[in-house]
């Protein structure tokens, strides 16, 4: 199997954006479009990519940013869980809240994912989908089985996890999610996160902080 993955750090908050690509096809898969939309159609066309299919991991403004502007420029469908969508309909007010501006609308959704596991594939790359809520109500993962790989978004980090002090988001739920899906894949399952850099699930298992079950 031939692919690469790009990986872009974009935007306030310093997130990554993923592009993933079929290297027999050129076909692509766009995991969370952070910001920037020229800078991802020119890194697409610079690298004779067709972009097929735009995945969100969930709603939060650093994740959407450019979702409408990549759709209105590729007419590509735009995937997110249904629990997200509030964030979508929220995103000008985001953009007050955090900047003092109002964001751009976001992309209109063409397919709603569900609480349960969900394939989705474009050319040669099939993703498993994994309801990873705590972040986020509607948080998801995208495992990628034949890769050995998972886009975690902001469910687990390098050393940490993903932030539960926003509304809608729960500690106790995000911890299960993570023991539950993610934690599950194996220890050589590699971790491409929303934020930082990649890890393992091994490597998480073993030292993250917030994963350490409390001696006896």
């Amino acid at each position: 199997m031939s692919f690469e993955i790009r990986v872009l750090t974009l935007g306030i908050a310093a997130t990554n954006c993923y592009i993933v690509s079929d290297g027999a096809t050129g076909e692509a898969v766009l995991i969370d479009p952070v910001d920037q939309p020229e800078l991802l159609l020119k890194t697409l066309r610079d690298n004779n990519l067709t972009l097929k299919l735009i995945l969100a991991t969930h709603g939060h403004f650093d994740h959407v940013l450019a979702s409408a502007a990549l759709k209105e420029a590729t007419g590509v469908p735009f995937y997110i869980h249904h629990d997200d969508v509030r964030w979508l309909d929220r995103l000008p007010e985001q953009g007050l809240r955090f900047t003092g501006t109002p964001f751009p609308k976001a992309a209109v959704p063409d397919r709603l994912l569900t609480d349960e596991q969900e394939t989705i594939t474009v050319g040669g790359i099939t993703f498993k989908t994994l309801f990873t809520p705590g972040h986020s109500p509607g948080h998801i993962a995208y495992w990628w089985p034949d890769a050995h790989l998972v886009f975690s978004g902001d469910a687990l980090f390098q050393g940490s996890i993903g932030r539960t002090d926003l509304p809608g988001a729960d500690h106790a739920t995000l911890i299960r999610s993570i023991f539950d899906k993610l934690l599950s894949l194996g220890d050589d399952t590699q971790v491409l996160p929303g934020h930082g850099e990649a890890t393992t699930i091994g490597a998480e298992r073993r030292s993250n902080p917030f994963l350490q079950l409390p001696s006896e």
